[in-house]
């Protein structure tokens, strides 16, 4: 049997080493928690730094302005970032179509299909084209890149002519 001293010496030295790797395990673990949160941080900052640079014609003052958007980003929030004459009423809400744009058509093939609402939206605007859009509906991807997006000379709206739309 061993003596009391010995046993002791022995709980002493089993709990120096439980607490050792118990802080060990809690720092490891905290490290790969903090690791993952700034990998997902990179991730996510990176996503959102993705721009993609493309065009807008303005038919009533005939100019073609080079704009840049986050990817994700609706062409309309592009479009008030850079003060281009598009609307948007409604404030994106899928009730207007004062964003009405008109694309090329390869552009206009490779997007999704129109909702029902925004076709039915469309009927109302002004300049209606076989590849217009709703800007609102549109989001910046790798498919606008260099591509040129037609702002009609007019809108149908309550507001009287000439009125310039602030971004909320």
């Amino acid at each position: 049997m061993f003596s009391k001293k010995v046993i002791n010496s022995l709980k002493t030295r089993s709990k120096q080493k439980y607490n050792s790797i118990e802080k060990f395990l809690f720092k490891t673990n905290r490290i790969l928690f903090s690791s993952e949160i700034e990998t997902k941080k990179n991730k996510e900052e990176s996503v959102k730094k993705e721009k993609i640079k493309f065009f807008f014609k303005n038919t009533k003052e005939n100019t073609i302005v080079e704009v840049e958007g986050e990817v994700g980003q609706s062409v309309l929030d592009v479009a008030h970032k850079f003060k281009q004459d598009l609307e948007g009423a409604c404030d994106q809400s899928l009730a207007c179509s004062t964003c009405h744009v008109i694309l090329d058509q390869d552009t206009y093939n490779k997007l999704n299909e129109a909702c029902e609402e925004e076709e039915d939206l469309l009927d109302n605007a002004f300049g209606l084209t076989l590849t217009s859009r709703l800007g609102c509906q549109i989001k910046v991807t790798e498919l606008l890149k260099g591509k040129i997006i037609t702002i009609p000379a007019a809108t149908r709206n309550l507001y009287v002519d000439g009125h310039k739309p602030e971004p909320h």
